[in-house]
């Protein structure tokens, strides 16, 4: 027979005058004695997930020049164009992939953007494909 056998498998005991704490009452006694500030935006942007910009194809190259020659030779009548791109993260590596639709309002040949009629501006040199409407 061991020393402890006789309290081995009683219950835990519960006070009767006070209720037990809630887990997020009791972390919330801790949670000012973080160890480092800022810790858990650092994990979380860590986490967050980018796409890497991937580059066109030959093909997909002449699709696309052929597709903005044609936006540039209708620019007159402001289409309606569906842009996929790709905007780069400004806190890490890597970006993500959008799809905007809009009228055009100019094609801007110094900056090398297309404007949409809402002032929106896509460089040209991010786009993956443009359909045109």
């Amino acid at each position: 027979m061991g020393d402890y056998d006789d309290i081995i498998n009683l219950p835990h005991y519960e006070p009767k005058r006070h209720p037990r704490m809630s887990m997020m009452a009791r972390a919330a006694q801790f949670a000012p004695f973080a160890a480092v500030a800022g810790h858990d935006a650092a994990i979380r942007e860590e986490g967050r997930a980018t796409d890497e910009w991937t580059d066109i194809g030959e093909y997909e190259s002449k699709e696309l020049d052929n597709k903005m020659a044609l936006l540039i030779a209708r620019q007159t009548e402001c289409p309606l164009v569906t842009i996929e791109y790709f905007l780069p993260d400004s806190r890490k590596s890597g970006g993500s992939y959008h799809t905007i639709s809009g009228n055009v309002r100019r094609i801007d040949d110094y900056e090398r953007v297309i404007e949409l009629a809402d002032g929106r501006k896509i460089p040209i040199a991010v786009m993956k494909d443009i359909e045109i409407h």
